[in-house]
């Protein structure tokens, strides 16, 4: 299974074309798949069990069905060898990490670096600086701190409401 190579990475190969939302939108399993079958290249899905058993045991069917999908969202590709499919990865976990942090930036700091970077330095401080990045960009605003501290408290109190 091969998708259209449309990006260059920074070392000038061709990247595959992926789904823009593919990265983020890794279930916590998936995601520890992915984890395992980066350090070793390519796997089958009983490698890839054995090496996350100890962190998140799981059956074997489990996993199969986990990488079943990843190959399905085009994260991996995968090709038969005996009864068995191989798999290995479609971007490396640098480029994942970049693809992902790049959705957070669009998603949540309107395009804007500089806003990720306050966020990161001031902690939730910097909100109203990203509710402003984000409305100069078209975004959707961000609540301030009152507002969120008010959506909390009220989120609170109705849940210990029975």
């Amino acid at each position: 299974m091969s998708l259209p190579l449309d990006e260059t990475s920074e070392k000038g190969a061709l990247l595959p074309h992926l789904s823009k939302r593919s990265v983020l939108d890794l279930a916590p399993l998936e995601l520890d798949c992915m984890n395992t079958l980066w350090p070793i290249g390519e796997g089958t899905v009983r490698e890839i069990r054995d090496q996350l058993a100890p962190r998140r045991a799981r059956a074997y069917t489990t996993i199969m069905t986990i990488m079943d999908r990843l190959a399905r969202k085009g994260v991996v590709e995968r090709r038969k060898m005996g009864r068995a499919y191989v798999y290995r990865p479609r971007l490396s976990p640098e480029e994942a990490r970049a693809q992902a942090l790049g959705q957070v930036i669009e998603g949540f700091f309107g395009g804007s670096k500089d806003a990720l970077l306050a966020h990161l330095v001031n902690g939730s401080g910097a909100r109203r600086a990203v509710g402003a990045a984000a409305s100069a960009s078209a975004a959707v605003p961000l609540a301030t701190d009152v507002e969120a501290d008010e959506t909390f408290s009220r989120e609170r109190l109705d849940s210990t409401r029975v």
